[in-house]
């Protein structure tokens, strides 16, 4: 049973400069911005009740106008989409649950959304819910973009009639131990068997993040985390500050945008 108090809040950071796809935010070949897209995608959300574009771009923050959205202006010093986000904090101080949804995920679902955020409702001593999908390709396996998550059963403290603590599992989630861009769990060889097991050993990791707000009051006061800086992945960050991550399972992942390439084929499956 979901919370009906949890007040969530989508935040999507933008940033008008990208290094393999610049102003990638704006680029309109398919009649609307990008950005726009992951707007529209969003606000199909049940359990969000309020959007905001985040960004240090003057253009940004127009265009986020044109189209009906909402947005606040944040320092161009924030080094991270999360880092924009706490930056805003502010701005949505009733909200309890933030997501983190990225520009550039245009085709992530809005029940993908709702899922992150029902189950960190359900799941009360996580202080971030986030999305895996199962790897089965050896090529996506062994690629450094796609970053692979390392997982245990989910388990919420519970006392038994002689007031043990005991751990009860919860259905459906995972609690996120690791993750990284290589190739993890290793094996000697990754054979077909091992990527077909059910249920599965190697994730996706899909960068969606649903924040309960005393997290991000705190990220700022965060340990340094050189496992962070080595696999350039923020969330090793909160792992190792020793927040606990939930992770839920949806059947696919969106296909970001990060190169021409990339928005190519978006604009083509618009198209169809």
């Amino acid at each position: 049973m979901i919370p009906t108090a949890t007040r969530a809040v989508i935040v999507i950071p933008a940033r008008l400069s990208s290094q393999r796809l610049p102003r990638k935010m704006l680029l309109a070949e398919t009649g609307l911005p990008l950005l726009q897209h992951t707007w529209i995608a969003a606000q199909q959300s049940r359990r969000a009740s309020r959007i905001v574009v985040a960004t240090d771009s003057a253009e940004i923050a127009a265009a986020v106008r044109a189209f009906g959205g909402e947005s606040v202006m944040t320092s161009p010093e924030a080094t991270s989409g999360t880092a924009r986000i706490v930056e805003a904090l502010d701005h949505f101080s009733d909200a309890d649950t933030i997501i983190n949804l990225q520009g550039d995920e245009p085709e992530l679902s809005a029940t993908a959304i709702d899922a992150a955020i029902d189950l960190l409702a359900c799941c009360p001593t996580a202080g971030v819910a986030t999305l895996v999908t199962p790897l089965r390709c050896t090529a996506d396996l062994l690629d450094p973009a796609a970053v692979k998550a390392v997982l245990t059963p989910w388990r919420e403290p519970d006392k038994d009639t002689a007031g043990a603590t005991l751990g009860v599992a919860v259905p459906g989630a995972w609690r996120a131990i690791y993750f990284s861009r290589a190739a993890v769990p290793a094996a000697r060889d990754y054979t077909d068997s091992l990527l077909a097991s059910v249920p599965p050993l190697y994730w996706q990791h899909v960068g969606l993040y649903a924040y309960r707000r005393s997290v991000l009051q705190a990220w700022n006061d965060l340990p340094h985390s050189r496992l962070a800086t080595l696999e350039s992945l923020e969330q090793l960050r909160v792992i190792e500050a020793g927040v606990p991550i939930v992770a839920g399972v949806i059947d696919h992942a969106a296909k970001g945008i990060d190169t021409p390439k990339d928005y190519a084929a978006f604009v083509a499956r618009q198209r169809l």
